[in-house]
């Protein structure tokens, strides 16, 4: 099992900037990808953005459109999402996962309890 916990929610204005934190613990392994995925109310969850055990691959939902950047430390067994000029849109439960990359995303085997990023306009 690998146990996930988010971190770093919270509420910012439009425009700003946030960054929320994934730590990993338990049967943690190298053929896991880490990631995030996000729900807004009434939506269902999408992809948001992985990266590789390595970290020399990131993969990027193209609403995203450079505005965040995943990075890891493996010595933390810590996942970021470094998340700017927020929008409205933007606002959502956002979840780690961890788990194959599938495609040009991933797919989840484990999920975190998910943190709350609410964008105020």
């Amino acid at each position: 099992q690998v146990q996930l916990v988010e971190s770093g929610g919270g509420l910012v204005q439009a425009g700003g900037s946030l960054r929320v934190s994934c730590a990993a613990s338990g049967r943690t392994s190298s053929s896991y990808a880490m990631g995030w995925f996000r729900q807004a109310p009434g939506k269902e969850r999408e992809f948001v953005a992985a990266i590789t055990w390595s970290g020399l691959r990131t993969y990027y939902a193209g609403f995203v459109k450079g505005r965040f950047t995943i990075s890891r430390d493996n010595a933390k067994n810590t996942v970021y999402l470094q998340m700017h000029s927020l929008n409205s849109e933007d606002t959502a439960v956002y979840y780690c996962a961890a788990g194959p990359i599938a495609g040009r995303a991933m797919h989840g085997d484990y999920w975190g309890q998910g943190t709350q990023v609410i964008v105020s306009s």
